[in-house]
């Protein structure tokens, strides 16, 4: 019985050598002269560059965002769309449509879209959805697209709310030290 313990702590404790002596990950420096790599940095580039991700195309921009839905969304779905208001379109279908197109076209965790619509003033991956949503309400009942007016219209509001939320915040605890002359 002891030898069988005896046999297992000699195993265990070889098998932890070797474990211990594994080559460095991406993240250590390999050499001084090398920067760190960071392995999300790393997926993200990949990622943007990609025209698929997990088996769905990722559209490379605005109007192939349209193309794109009007091959998804039957005739009858984007009739219904087409005649809801602006408003009331990119407020209901936030959710449905709109989680689709996060998930599927990677805006949480970058592709090539959520990369050019970066590039025009959107960070914010639902403020992304909704401006998609609204320009494709706008293409489908042929009126001008505005999308200069949109984004700012979007980058003012994250910038108020950004504003609001530090004007509610509350100092936990302040200190204060005096200088030594």
């Amino acid at each position: 019985m002891t030898v069988k313990y005896l046999i297992f702590g000699i195993a265990s404790l070889t098998a932890f050598e070797l474990f211990a002596q594994q080559a460095p990950t991406q993240t250590e420096k390999k050499d001084e002269k090398e920067d760190v790599v960071d392995p999300y940095e790393a997926a993200y580039q990949e990622r943007i560059q990609k025209e698929y991700l997990f088996g769905v195309y990722i559209p490379r921009d605005l109007a192939d965002c349209f193309i794109q839905l009007n091959r998804l969304i039957d005739r009858d779905s984007r009739q219904k769309f087409k005649q809801m208001s602006e408003a009331d379109a990119a407020q209901k279908l936030h959710f449905s449509l709109g989680r689709w197109m996060t998930h599927n076209w990677g805006l949480y965790g970058g592709s090539r879209l959520s990369y050019y619509l970066s590039q025009l003033g959107l960070g914010n991956p639902d403020n992304m959805v909704r401006f998609i949503i609204i320009t494709y309400h706008r293409n489908l009942n042929k009126e001008k697209l505005e999308v200069k007016a949109l984004i700012e219209h979007f980058q003012a509001a994250q910038q108020k709310q950004a504003e609001d939320r530090l004007k509610q915040g509350k100092i936990i605890h302040e200190e204060r030290r005096k200088r030594q002359n």
